[in-house]
């Protein structure tokens, strides 16, 4: 089919970018764990969602240019047999529930929904069967069409500017660019700092790893010196030649805001109202976990309404909330229109460039319909209009390869802007034990230079529990009070673990069996490789 594609040279670009991650979660030693969940709610909602909308798009011969960073904790889990097969097990109970609930609602105001979520739930089914039960192998295939820009992330999440060493930030770019290689045949281009995260000194440990760009908040750029000319609707150029592309406010106001945002619309499904709940215990207990406690199991009958208590709920219509996201997309098609034409005659003959960073896991699981927002998108986008076009950021330094050099400023996209989500006095307890154990490490690689097969086996999972340790997911918990007892267990297993093989190797005395077990429980980065601390 040919691709319908815009003729003329557009007035803007935009960059959308999905930016994908999950912690590293899998826990073979129980049958059931809650927060494997995550992982779970995650695929349904979301990831398989963007899979099908890519594949409309394509099937449609609709030209698209989208951008998502895939972490490697997260291509590490999708790529997993054990939590294939349970997420598998998983989407089996929701089909049963959902054959379950045509019954119930047979003859009810709710027996449309139920219907709509049977066949939902089928055609999940069938993508997640139609990409081998490896999602991560769709997205390699969309790249590899050029319609998808897939980049890395630090190794798993960190926060580069926590790293004490430069031996720790290196090894956590480099692990990342490397497990990326291993999903996507090629080595990343671009990369999504964890938690954007930045200071000085940054650019030179991607370099090292052949990266060529990276996204920041917007006040990373515009605050840098010296200040940039087109402020944040062009990339920059760091002094090492590596590129910094800053978010735009305006479009990222429209979809995250709880207020003004797309998400509230009184249509759209609520989030906080399930089935896992309000269906009677008796009934829904055979599709909990054996625990009996209550959950959301994502089949949810009302809609957002507006600020009314959750009892007084509205019925939810999906085709109405589709209707919804159509006119949604066309407003923000709209608005993204007027700001180009605003920059362009400000900026001259440079094109402006409009940087719209996202959590992925916002488009489905928590916007219910996001993925339909975005299908809307990319049409109207290549159909309605030639004013503005999709791009990547490789693209667009292809087309503008001039860009000013600044030093970018110290920066997060969390909360005020710094670095306080991540370290504050609910969690600064956790950075003494990191700390030591990077020096620990780095210790280790250099004291090691003639080693055998086990030695660089404990070695390999020494790196392993580091890095898990490190993920910036953790503190985040900490800060935000969700989960805070697995967050702060997570913690301390690594580091015990890691201070426990780092005593054994510096006292020879490595305890195979026990080392076996670690690998058999934490073994994200099979390819992982000890020298990356070099």
């Amino acid at each position: 089919m040919t691709t319908r594609t815009p003729s003329h040279a557009p007035l803007g670009y935009w960059l959308l970018v999905l930016h994908a991650h999950l912690p590293f979660v899998r826990h073979p030693e129980h049958e059931e764990f809650l927060e494997e969940d995550w992982l779970y709610e995650a695929m349904l909602e979301t990831y398989i969602p963007l899979l099908e909308v890519y594949e409309g798009l394509v099937r449609d011969g609709i030209a698209f240019a989208a951008t998502m960073s895939l972490t490697p904790p997260l291509c590490e889990m999708l790529a997993d047999p054990l939590l294939q097969r349970r997420f598998s097990r998983c989407l089996g109970n929701l089909e049963r529930l959902a054959r379950a609930e045509l019954k119930r609602t047979k003859g009810t105001p709710y027996e449309p929904c139920a219907v709509f979520y049977d066949q939902w739930l089928r055609k999940a089914r069938a993508t997640f069967e139609r990409w081998h039960h490896n999602l991560v192998a769709g997205f390699r295939h969309f790249q590899d069409l050029g319609a998808l820009e897939v980049i890395t992330c630090t190794a798993t999440h960190c926060i580069l500017p926590f790293c004490v060493t430069k031996e720790a930030a290196q090894a956590q770019v480099r692990i990342g660019a490397r497990n990326y290689e291993k999903h996507f045949g090629r080595a990343p281009r671009g990369i999504w700092l964890g938690e954007c995260a930045y200071s000085d000194g940054v650019e030179e440990v991607l370099k090292d790893a052949g990266i060529r760009y990276f996204f920041m908040d917007t006040h990373g750029v515009v605050f840098g010196e010296p200040r940039p000319r087109y402020a944040n609707f062009a990339p920059v150029y760091c002094r090492n030649g590596v590129a910094a592309f800053a978010r735009d406010m305006e479009s990222s106001k429209q979809v995250w805001s709880s207020e003004v945002g797309y998400p509230g619309d009184p249509w759209y499904r609520e989030f906080y109202r399930d089935v896992g709940f309000d269906a009677d215990e008796e009934y829904i207990r055979p599709f909990l976990h054996k625990d009996g406690r209550r959950r959301n199991l994502g089949i949810k009958y009302h809609r957002v309404t507006g600020r009314v208590p959750l009892n007084d709920k509205q019925l939810y219509d999906p085709a109405v909330a589709r209707e919804r996201a159509a006119e949604h997309a066309g407003n923000f098609l709209f608005n993204r229109q007027h700001q180009v034409r605003y920059l362009n005659g400000l900026m001259g003959e440079r094109p402006p460039l409009i940087v719209s960073p996202y959590d992925a896991e916002l488009y489905g699981h928590w916007w219910f319909e996001g993925p339909w927002f975005i299908d809307f998108l990319f049409r109207k986008m290549a159909c309605d209009q030639q004013e503005i076009r999709a791009v990547t950021a490789p693209k667009y330094l292809f087309l503008q390869p001039v860009n000013q050099v600044v030093q970018p400023a110290p920066s997060t996209w969390g909360d005020k802007g710094y670095f306080e989500v991540w370290l504050n006095g609910g969690n600064d307890w956790i950075y003494r034990h990191l700390h030591h154990a990077e020096e620990c490490m780095v210790d280790l690689v250099r004291r090691f230079k003639d080693t055998g097969p086990l030695i660089d086996r404990a070695l390999n999972q020494a790196a392993r529990e580091l890095v898990l340790a490190q993920s910036s997911d953790w503190a985040f918990i900490m800060t935000t009070g969700t989960m805070v007892p697995y967050a702060e267990k997570r913690t301390r297993d690594h580091v015990h673990n890691f201070q426990g093989l780092y005593m054994q190797l510096t006292e020879n005395r490595l305890e195979e069996k026990w080392l076996a077990q670690l690998e058999a429980r934490n073994n994200i980065f099979a390819e992982m490789d000890y020298h990356a601390y070099l």
